[in-house]
């Protein structure tokens, strides 16, 4: 695993003879520093401008893909005509896409259910938030006490274990959260796939390179596809990681940002 930016002639040399960047990133913890409630996780205005210049940019096209519903990142970002692409790629809207994954459509209500069950079942637990997500959920912990939280680990193992052996729910895990999503191939590798083949027909004949940058087990699927593909920058946020797929790093979402300054100001201009 390469630092990005001690990496940076041969990057600036991909990034200068693409005709077309596919520029993604995860939202929390890439974008904005991981903080102990979801909705205090804000856009600094600064990478927000850095963002909002891209995106004008001609060569390129800007997307945001999270774990969080769609309507709470583009509430989050608040950028016009970029992709937005909610629940790990479960939900995107975009120029030219419009997409919801249909089984996962199907299976709201069962998650519906869940989310009820577990608000009750883990009420008495302080610190924890169980976040409605539509097509997903999502039980923070982080501000649990330690000695509580094995209490939260098995009341949500007995809750969902039995959708999940019905192949209704799928469980997943990060960085102090259970995230409970429809039992759906999908993640965000695959809505990176979707994207790159309705940004770049012709695959690497077409000239596209794609950029994904997250930062927590969830974004591995799309270091994966960027790395297949053959062409592109797959980069994990945070310190060095021997066990991610990405093929660079960057240390923190202020790294993130200057990365950003530095294609807007050297590349673009």
């Amino acid at each position: 695993m390469e630092h990005l930016l001690s990496a940076w002639p041969k990057v600036a040399e991909q990034l200068r003879s693409a005709r077309h960047i596919l520029l993604l990133t995860d939202y929390d913890g890439t974008l904005t520093p991981i903080v102990e409630r979801p909705e205090l996780a804000n856009l600094p205005k600064s990478t927000r401008q850095l963002l909002q210049a891209l995106a004008r940019q001609r060569r390129f096209t800007l997307g945001v893909i999270s774990g969080r519903a769609l309507a709470d990142l583009k509430d989050k970002v608040a950028i016009a005509d970029i992709i937005y692409a909610g629940n790990h790629g479960l939900e995107i809207e975009g120029p030219g896409i419009r997409f919801v994954n249909p089984l996962a459509e199907e299976l709201r209500p069962i998650v519906r259910i869940m989310h009820y069950v577990l608000s009750l079942a883990l009420r008495g637990i302080r610190g924890v938030i169980v976040e409605d997500k539509g097509l997903s959920l999502s039980v923070h912990y982080r501000l649990v006490e330690e000695d509580k939280t094995e209490e939260v680990k098995n009341t949500f193992e007995h809750i969902v274990g039995g959708a999940q052996a019905l192949e209704k729910v799928r469980i997943t895990s990060g960085k102090k959260v259970y995230e409970v999503r429809p039992a759906v191939t999908w993640d965000k590798g695959k809505a990176i796939k979707l994207l790159m083949k309705r940004y770049g027909k012709g695959g690497r004949r077409s000239g596209l390179l794609p950029i994904y940058l997250g930062d927590d087990l969830t974004d591995e699927d799309a270091f994966r596809v960027i790395e297949n593909y053959g062409v592109g920058l797959s980069v994990f946020v945070g310190k060095e990681n021997q066990y991610s797929t990405a093929h660079y790093f960057l240390e923190s979402p202020s790294e993130v940002a200057e990365f950003l300054s530095i294609i807007l100001n050297k590349i673009e201009n």
